[in-house]
């Protein structure tokens, strides 16, 4: 049964790297017949290609009813994404930001993180709580009123970046475009897969964690929310390996604000979102990543092999005080 089990997981997450990989390619060929600047496809489209999986599991565990998984799987993705696919990329190339992303995009993701982190729990937190070291114990819940209110957030950036687009169109290349036929194809069987991925990755990781005592908190915070973001981390090095570093950072922003905000928003209009002690601590550490990799990249321009190295560490270093409290 274990073994079965290993067999979906597996299965569940090749399909998601797959399906993402085929929306990805659909999502931004459709998008370059309407002239979309490379920037706002990586922070939009390719964005939310690379983050199906993290929807597809955060929604399927929301219907299930397997709250812990939903928000964890968002709160480990973004951590991974920050610390771990950003730490690589640099210690891969020197990693650099367009001055949009820092001004514009990195602060709405540190703002989104700090939202969530207040509505969630920052109850728990001014009852004097805080320091409990039972981290199964609830400490609130994201409810389907600050669901709906987290999408609405997310609606509205959108809708700010398209705007931004249409007052930056791009010039006409020569390349050539694929048939509209051709990218809703690969947009459709792209999210098949991501579906029916995200089915077997939640059922093969709940079943896992019956058989090994894990909590789904610690499941979701580190295998699945590994596993989702994948996407982003093949997405960010192979673009950090041709030197489009710009890309590798625009992917990984325009994920986390997605994972946040609409991830979590829509897994919460499924159903209430219970957060328990761990996810607030979690939540914290999210807040402290993105604080620092803001700092190294505007500190230095650019984010270097020995930053790349400490960001990895770090990310080590939270795995391991995950698996242990």
């Amino acid at each position: 049964m274990f073994f079965m089990c290993v067999m979906i997981l597996v299965i569940g997450f090749a399909a998601l790297i797959k399906g993402a990989d085929l929306f990805v390619d659909g999502s931004a060929a459709l998008a370059k017949n309407f002239k979309v600047p490379g920037l706002i496809i990586g922070l939009t489209i390719v964005a939310v290609g690379t983050s199906a999986p993290e929807l597809a599991v955060s929604t399927t565990a929301a219907f299930q009813k397997a709250n812990e998984i939903a928000l964890s799987n968002v709160v480990g993705s973004n951590i991974f994404n920050l610390l771990g696919v950003l730490g690589i990329c640099a210690i891969i190339y020197p990693v650099s930001a367009q001055k949009e992303v820092l001004k514009r995009d990195f602060p709405v993701s540190i703002v989104a993180a700090m939202l969530v982190f207040f509505l969630t729990s920052g109850k728990f937190i001014f009852s004097g709580d805080v320091l409990s070291t039972d981290m199964k114990s609830c400490a609130g819940n994201v409810s389907r009123i600050a669901g709906g209110f987290l999408i609405a957030l997310f609606i509205i950036y959108i809708i700010y970046l398209i705007a931004d687009a249409k007052k930056h169109p791009v010039q006409e290349t020569d390349a050539k475009k694929q048939p509209v036929w051709k990218c809703i194809l690969l947009i459709a069987v792209g999210l098949i897969l991501i579906v029916g991925g995200g089915q077997c990755v939640v059922y093969g990781a709940k079943e896992i964690a019956k058989t090994l005592g894990m909590t789904e908190t610690l499941i979701g915070l580190t295998i699945i929310a590994i596993g989702t973001s994948l996407p982003e981390l093949v997405t960010s090095v192979v673009a950090a390996r041709k030197g489009e570093t710009g890309l590798a950072v625009g992917n990984v922003i325009g994920s986390n604000i997605f994972n946040l905000l609409f991830i979590l928003g829509i897994s919460a209009v499924v159903h209430p979102v219970a957060v328990n002690t761990a996810s607030v601590y979690d939540m914290g550490i999210l807040i402290l990543a993105s604080l620092l990799t803001l700092l190294f990249l505007t500190s230095g321009k650019t984010l270097r092999r020995l930053e790349g190295i400490m960001m990895v560490l770090l990310y080590i270093a939270d795995m391991f005080f995950a698996v242990i409290r």
